[in-house]
């Protein structure tokens, strides 16, 4: 049997190190994989670099490890933003459209029908009832206001 001339297995190097950080990017390229917001057919890789630096003799070599991986990305996710202007305070809003079609009401998970944007009907009514409830407090009768004034 012929004596081998380089000893030097990756697997037992630096006490099994790089063995134990190529397992853990493996594993994260399997959970990316398994992810079903990446794309299945994309690649992924494991890199092992290996640097070498000899000291002045020559005699020996520091050998350092980089073990790392490239993974695909989690696919985006889109929504559509309504934007506008308050008609009573002037004030611009946002809100993320939640039922598909502005202006159209739906159904959530809960059975509760909610706005275009999420907020429940029956709270939307309630408050539009309070806010005109506080208008019509504040009209003033100006017959009566002229009979105190005579």
């Amino acid at each position: 049997m012929t004596k081998k001339l380089i000893n030097f297995n990756l697997s037992t190097m630096s006490d099994g190190g790089v063995q134990e950080k190529f397992e853990q990017e493996l594993k994260k390229v399997a959970e990316n994989i398994l992810d079903p917001n990446t794309d299945a057919k994309k690649k992924r890789t494991v890199t092992i670099t290996l640097t070498y630096l000899p000291n002045d003799n020559r005699d020996a070599i520091a050998v350092y490890s980089e073990v790392k991986s490239k993974l695909v990305p989690q696919d985006g996710v889109s929504t559509t933003l309504l934007v506008g202007r308050n008609s009573n305070t002037g004030s611009i809003e946002a809100n993320e459209l939640k039922s598909g079609a502005k202006g159209q009401t739906y159904f959530d998970e809960n059975g509760d029908v909610r706005t275009d944007t999420g907020e429940k009907v029956e709270d939307v009514e309630d408050k539009k009832e309070k806010d005109s409830s506080k208008k019509a407090a504040r009209v003033i009768d100006l017959q009566k206001q002229n009979t105190n004034m005579a």
